[in-house]
């Protein structure tokens, strides 16, 4: 699968995870620790680390080559990851469809990051990976994520109780589709 990379912002671009990425995720994570802890779960110490990261990213590249998720960073002009974007759960056949999720630093917020970011994964999905659908899911408090999606032709499809597991506790999430075409699946 060729993804091709592509500005989302001047001084901002979307590109493929690579497995030279460690070391600037590490650094990332680790200055958005606190920002995203209320969104995410809570992860061990050695998450943090470049260790922890390369092997998160080979992981990740993993599944892209097995075609089960296409993972994509925000890479700002000075080098620094600012921003992730991965499908993940990639599903063939008659459901044709795959999870999306995304998170901008601390200090790239209010600029338009996550909704290109989200804009550009719908096309890879539909023109590169072929899927019918998208699905996101966000907790229920989390309303400029929900914003996001709604400018990104998103829509609720329901409430899903103790969806996942948060910062330490099984939280409530509203659910979100976007329907990318109405092709007949490849099976």
């Amino acid at each position: 699968m060729r993804i091709e990379s592509g500005d989302i912002a001047d001084d901002v671009t979307l590109r493929l995870l690579t497995r030279a990425d460690a070391g600037a995720l590490s650094a990332a994570y680790t200055e958005n620790r606190a920002h995203l802890r209320p969104w995410e779960p809570r992860r061990p110490e050695s998450f943090f680390t470049v260790d922890g990261q390369r092997e998160r990213v080979e992981g990740l590249l993993r599944q892209f080559a097995a075609g089960s998720a296409v993972p994509l960073v925000f890479q700002a002009a000075d080098g620094r990851i600012v921003g992730a974007i991965t499908l993940t759960g990639i599903s063939r056949g008659p459901f044709c469809s795959a999870h999306v999720g995304y998170w901008v630093a601390a200090d790239q917020q209010n600029r338009g990051l996550a909704g290109a970011a989200v804009r550009r994964v719908c096309e890879i999905a539909r023109d590169v990976v072929g899927l019918h659908r998208i699905e996101a899911s966000t907790l229920l408090g989390n309303h400029a994520s929900q914003r996001v999606l709604a400018r990104c032709g998103f829509e609720p499809i329901g409430m899903a109780p103790k969806y996942l597991h948060i910062d330490g506790e099984w939280r409530d999430c509203r659910l979100f589709q976007r329907i990318l075409h109405d092709r007949d699946p490849v099976l």
